[in-house]
């Protein structure tokens, strides 16, 4: 027995605008709890990263799902690719489309599994924690140890520069590796919108895990600083704008340069 309580319901919603709508798993720790983004279009809608998979994303998600979406991986973190796996089409940058379809590490929700050393490296990192990665249960029965991350199909592999089409919107893909090698962000020049996954967020970033690379890291938040933002919609934490958007890069900057 955990001990834990059992959820009344797995996600939270906050309607942003009359096109987008914010997702998120409240009983996840803050080291694993993304921002869920839909995205609606005209001809398509947008499911920008999909949680933790612990529970069904399509079912909380239903009301907003009444056209053909594109469930989108920032990167293929577990905790942005848990739910891919309900999703028809995804969209993946080339350099990490292999672990979407194939992922390399099962995941674990379980401190025991994840170990000391790791829970002490985020705790010095600036997410600390004790116990498990989640303070609750989405259901009685549910078996914490049988958690893992489940492959997805890949329907559209992109790199720099692609468009992605929702008739009405359009956004383009910027490749902005550094805390993952295949780490890409939505960019909407028209109203100044930035869906940056990890590559910023207004908290804690995390370039000494694996597969991270802080030269690389160094360069995308010179890039970032150059992007004329209105407002950034990231994968963990708040929104923001282009101020706290230069005050985050030019203190990474700062730390690594």
């Amino acid at each position: 027995m955990t001990g834990l309580p059992i959820a009344d319901r797995w996600f939270e919603l906050k309607r942003i605008s009359d096109d987008i709508t914010l997702l998120w798993e409240p009983h996840v720790v803050p080291l694993m709890r993304c921002n869920i983004w839909h995205v609606r279009g005209r001809d398509r809608d947008l499911m920008i990263d999909t949680g933790m998979g612990i529970a069904s994303l399509q079912d909380a998600a239903k009301h907003l799902l009444q056209k053909n979406v594109t469930a989108v991986a920032t990167h293929t973190h577990s905790d942005h690719i848990g739910g891919h796996h309900e999703f028809e089409h995804t969209l993946v940058h080339e350099l990490e489309a292999d672990n979407l379809r194939a992922p390399r590490e099962r995941g674990t929700l379980l401190a025991s599994v994840l170990g000391d050393a790791a829970i002490r490296r985020y705790r010095e990192a600036g997410y600390p924690f004790d116990g498990d990665l989640i303070t609750a249960l989405p259901s009685a029965d549910y078996s914490m140890s049988d958690y893992h991350v489940r492959a997805a199909t890949v329907t559209e592999i992109v790199k720099e520069g692609n468009v992605v089409d929702l008739g009405n919107r359009h956004f383009e893909v910027l490749h902005l590796p550094g805390h993952s090698p295949g780490s890409i962000g939505l960019w909407e020049a028209a109203s100044g919108t930035l869906f940056s996954g990890d590559a910023i967020y207004d908290g804690p970033l995390l370039d000494e895990i694996g597969g991270a690379d802080i030269p690389t890291y160094v360069r995308t938040m010179k890039r970032l600083r150059e992007l004329p933002v209105q407002v950034v919609h990231a994968g963990h934490d708040g929104s923001f704008g282009r101020e706290r958007l230069l005050e985050l890069v030019d203190a990474y900057l700062a730390k690594r340069t």
